[in-house]
């Protein structure tokens, strides 16, 4: 693929649990190999989530995790400014944002118009 992504906590689970269609977990399995980015955001979600295994924290230990810094910080507020999002998703988008990475998510409702973002929905993939 050539190109950088940032992960959503959504799609790490989906892709964890098999619940991605298979086009779309194609997809994924590419853009993980290409470059496993997630924000701090999304590991914190991941491994918090209710149901996480020991096979997925050992998945999510391989991902390059961004943490916050002032840029993303200053992004994030313009975000916030503009547009109802959860603080959580502003600075998931701020991170793709200021890193210049696509987003891959299913959470388009909250991310479709934010300007700069670049957002691929692996469900969308026929």
């Amino acid at each position: 693929m050539g190109k950088k992504f940032l992960i959503d906590t959504n799609i790490l689970i989906d892709f964890q649990t098999r619940n991605i269609p298979q086009k779309g977990f194609e997809y994924v399995v590419q853009a993980i190999d290409d470059s496993f980015n997630v924000s701090f955001i999304s590991y914190i979600e991941f491994v918090g989530y209710k149901n996480v295994t020991l096979a997925m924290e050992s998945f999510i230990a391989l991902a390059d995790v961004i943490e916050i810094n002032k840029n993303i910080i200053n992004q994030t507020v313009l975000i916030r400014k503009t547009h109802q999002i959860k603080l959580p998703d502003a600075i998931i988008a701020a991170t793709a944002i200021i890193y210049d990475l696509i987003l891959v998510s299913h959470n388009n409702k909250d991310f479709k118009n934010i300007k700069k973002l670049h957002i691929v929905d692996p469900y969308k993939f026929e």
